[in-house]
């Protein structure tokens, strides 16, 4: 597998079996009923992970909207890390990533039929979920809620990177999991997430035997599609674009605030190799600084090659959309690159009827049937 490529700090070792104690103790507590778990009585699918770090956890529950939405009033919970406001927030047409945060305002924009909420406090906003009407709510998405334990999900989703799988690493900040790996057992579903398109069967073996599973919990592996260029500014009134319409005499200027580009690159590197990449921090806030940075490297671009395209990805242009000082000509040559994600091993299907089916029989109509 990917032994070789995770790096752990030894030398932190200590600091991390301090850490470990901490959460350990909090966890108990939680089982032994001192701090309470709240459950609901409307489906609530968390989709979480154990490590810091991306693992994909927007576009599979993207995934789980598109699946869910015909035939339910879906709702997605999330904290909206690094937004400008605190408490309940519903988002609306005029949201955005500041208000609400860059992956909320992601998923609004893709999905504007459904209800799209943030709030640090997840009980609170579940609850105020529950209380609304025209539609009321049938499921609730919780985004990165594994370790917030005040909520009882009826399904927890359990996330791990392909590269980084939580059985080969070790606790902060020695390696990069924020609990124990036992707190596995907690998931009625396990995805393997970002396999490369190479896989082979002896590695979903090599995998499923490092996780060790017990036989109640569902295992899934995924990969990471991408879509079509999307131009940012719908504005500039730019058409769509495929990456194999990129050319050799275009310099592709990257600008990117996620955990990890590897993939990104090794995608768009398939139809053109000038790529000059400006690299920030996850969940980057852009600045008028960053601003003079994106066009002083994109005029130096132009002097090269004539043609130069900005690629970013979508949680990044969720933050630019609302961005002032953007020239016109930028505007004009910013393509966000969409990804999607695909089950593997032909299980999409059982997978797919899997979560309709909680949710069928999990919904408040259902219940009062059963009552």
């Amino acid at each position: 597998m990917a032994n070789h490529r995770i790096q752990i700090n030894r030398w932190l070792y200590p600091l991390s079996w301090l850490y470990g104690m901490g959460v350990r103790f909090r966890n108990k507590l939680f089982d032994w009923k001192i701090f309470r778990s709240e459950s609901f009585g409307i489906p609530v699918i968390n989709v979480g992970n154990l490590a810091v770090g991306g693992t994909g956890k927007t576009p599979h529950i993207e995934y789980l909207v598109k699946i869910l939405k015909s035939n339910n009033a879906v709702a997605t919970l999330s904290r909206g890390y690094k937004r400008k406001t605190s408490g309940y927030v519903v988002a609306d047409s005029t949201s955005t990533a500041r208000t609400i945060g860059d992956e909320p305002f992601q998923i609004k924009s893709k999905f504007p039929e459904i209800t799209v909420v943030v709030d640090e406090k997840r009980v609170r906003g579940i609850e105020n979920l529950m209380k609304r009407k025209d539609p009321a709510v049938d499921v609730v998405l919780l985004d990165d809620a594994f370790q917030h334990r005040h909520v009882e999900p009826g399904m927890n989703i359990l996330l791990t990177d392909y590269n980084r799988l939580f059985c080969e690493d070790t606790l902060l900040p020695a390696g990069r999991l924020r609990e124990p790996v036992k707190g596995k057992n907690r998931a009625h579903i396990v995805i393997v997430t970002k396999c490369p398109d190479t896989i082979k069967p002896f590695d979903f073996n090599i995998a499923a035997k490092c996780l060790n599973l017990y036989p109640y919990q569902q295992l899934y592996f995924s990969r990471i599609k991408y879509g079509e260029l999307t131009p940012v500014f719908k504005e500039m009134n730019v058409r769509e674009r495929t990456l194999e319409q990129l050319t050799r005499k275009e310099n592709i200027l990257l600008i990117t605030g996620i955990v990890s580009t590897d993939d990104m690159k090794k995608k768009i590197r398939r139809n053109n190799r000038n790529i000059h990449h400006l690299s920030f921090a996850d969940h980057h806030n852009f600045s008028h600084k960053d601003i003079k940075l994106i066009t002083d490297k994109y005029n130096q671009l132009k002097l090269l090659k004539e043609e130069v395209i900005i690629i970013t990805t979508e949680k990044d242009a969720a933050r630019f959309v609302s961005l002032k000082g953007l020239s016109d000509e930028l505007k004009e040559q910013m393509y966000a690159l969409p990804i999607e994600i695909e089950i593997l091993q032909d299980k999409q299907d059982i997978f797919n009827q899997n979560i309709t089916d909680y949710v069928r029989k999990n919904k408040r109509n259902s219940l009062l049937d059963k009552k």
